[in-house]
């Protein structure tokens, strides 16, 4: 290693040699290679130096010059206590680990990158813990790819060993691609990567960060499981040329009594015994939805982060989750654009010279997450406000697809937006989202409230046939614990005016009085059945 007195000078160099130790790059891993260059380059100099001073010699014009005496500076005593003190200190070293499912291929390299140790390991919770104990030391950084079972690792490792590092596995392939591939080649690249501070590394979320992922990404399992039930009754059906009865859906209410309906006169013996199967198999895992709807709800009425996100038209409680489990530590992004390209909703772009070309969305990051925000897009096509406008606008230039992409990020900043501030969605539907709370509310913690006039004092009706007050939206906050909004700046009010959206904004600041809607008894419900949709005029 060069000292700041022994500093590599290009001026000291051959031409060539020059040339070629411009190129090299100014970080860690390179200063040995960089010592070795120099003692390299001064080597063949000093080589080349008594070469032509031996031709000199020879030659009688220029007879060789009296020697001179060199003065070479006395050696430095070293104190008896830095030398004590350098031995104290142990040795860092670097540690690469090839995980899989069932073991362990590590690689254990010093600073010059010599191999120390390597072998492998029976992947188990007492066999790590041991290897961490007995082999690994407190000084050591070890680095491993990020696998379906790295957070467990970490978590024993990082009882032993301070410095563990998660690597993101197609930025490590990019960088250190090779065709010969073996576990240990890959735990030593992982360890020289991590040695030379070449390793690209990801976030680590904390446990409650990991708890929201596992629930969030088995509730969408469960929820493709349905999906898949409900498409094979479609083809069972379709296949006998069987039509469901027109205006009803077929896993709603009337679609699930419909479907039960069937008899051996209808539909041949077959084709009903797969129905049936079918049919139990979609009740059973509807019951598996409904208990992680409950614990979604449960970790959401602690969380305001959720309660914040659940603000914003289109996104409930299981959008908002997955959103916080994939965003994790918000102030990691520095703007929004960093978070949308998180979550994979950016336009992949390829640039060479003056030719630039923007494809389709990059697809990174959390595909549960981004998939959830594209689904909550799809109802901006119905929506009033600055979203239902940008979304017309979007639509009307290129195509209803494009429209809903471009959406789903413009939700993703917006996101952003809201939990980097902790103030709610400006411009949310009153009715809607106090739906939305409460439900919550009650799912969480069964807390009910009672609206309307006190006991024994008859409202008066303000419209002919009944009337519904809806609070505005700061009140709508209000009561459910939110804060209220912040007044709009100049230039987001003249943004309103000149998209028309003025007076909506208007709207929804204050109370409306709206016709109360008759009860009707054969009111189909969509979806599952449970409950029925918002109303469009409560959106």
């Amino acid at each position: 290693m060069l000292s700041e007195t022994d500093a590599i000078q290009p001026a000291d160099l051959h031409p060539v040699s020059r040339k070629h130790f411009n190129r090299l790059p100014n970080n860690n891993c390179s200063t040995n290679f960089q010592g070795e260059f120099y003692h390299m380059t001064r080597s063949i100099t000093s080589i080349k130096s008594s070469a032509k001073s031996t031709q000199k010699r020879r030659s009688t014009k220029n007879p060789p010059a009296p020697p001179q005496a060199t003065h070479e500076p006395p050696d430095t005593p070293v104190s008896v206590q830095d030398s004590t003190s350098n031995a104290a200190l142990p040795a860092t070293r670097f540690v690469g680990l090839d995980v899989h499912k069932k073991q362990i291929t590590y690689c254990i390299l010093d600073g010059a990158g010599a191999i120390i140790r390597e072998g492998e390991i029976v992947l188990t919770r007492e066999r790590l813990a041991d290897f961490a104990s007995k082999v690994l030391q407190p000084a050591d950084h070890i680095a491993l790819e990020s696998t379906t079972n790295c957070w467990a690792v970490v978590e024993i490792l990082q009882q032993h060993v301070p410095h563990v590092v998660v690597s993101n596995p197609m930025a490590t392939k990019a960088i250190a691609h090779s065709k010969i591939k073996t576990d240990k080649v890959d735990a030593k690249v992982l360890a020289q990567l991590l040695r030379c501070d070449f390793l690209p590394t990801v976030w680590q979320p904390d446990a409650d960060t990991r708890l929201r992922r596992q629930v969030s990404g088995r509730r969408a399992s469960l929820v493709g499981q349905r999906t898949q039930l409900q498409n094979r009754i479609h083809s069972v059906l379709a296949m006998r040329l069987i039509i469901p009865p027109a205006g009803i859906a077929l896993f709603g209410t009337h679609g699930l009594a419909w479907l039960k309906t069937l008899t051996n006169d209808t539909i041949d013996v077959d084709g009903l015994m797969m129905i049936e199967s079918d049919l139990r198999l979609l009740q059973s895992v509807q019951l598996e939805i409904d208990k992680f709807d409950k614990r979604l709800a449960d970790l959401a009425w602690e969380d305001d982060r959720v309660k914040l996100l659940m603000t914003i038209p289109g996104v409930s409680v299981v959008v908002a989750q997955a959103l916080v489990a994939a965003f994790g530590d918000i102030t990691r992004f520095k703007s929004g654009d960093a978070a949308a390209s998180y979550l994979g909703l950016t336009p992949s772009t390829r640039q060479s010279a003056t030719s630039v070309y923007h494809g389709p969305i990059t697809k990174h990051g959390n595909s549960t997450a981004r998939y959830m925000l594209v689904q909550a897009a799809q109802q901006y096509s119905r929506q009033s406000g600055p979203l239902g406008h940008f979304f017309q606008r979007i639509k009307r230039r290129k195509n209803h697809n494009v429209a809903v992409v471009a959406t789903a990020r413009k939700l993703a900043v917006i996101a952003w937006r809201i939990l980097t501030t902790g103030e709610p969605y400006r411009y949310a539907q009153p009715a809607a989202t106090a739906t939305k709370l409460a439900s919550l509310r009650i799912a969480a913690g069964g807390e009910k409230r009672r609206g309307g006039s006190p006991r024994g004092v008859k409202a008066a009706a303000k419209l002919p046939g009944g009337s519904k007050t809806i609070r505005s939206l700061d009140d709508t906050y209000q009561n459910e614990g939110l804060p209220t909004r912040s007044p709009l700046p100049p230039g987001e009010l003249r943004h309103l005016a000149n998209t028309n959206t003025l007076q909506f904004a208007e709207k929804i600041s204050g109370s409306q009085v709206i016709p109360r809607k008759p009860k009707a008894s054969d009111q189909t419900h969509k979806n599952t059945g449970r409950q029925p949709e918002i109303s469009q005029s409560e959106k």
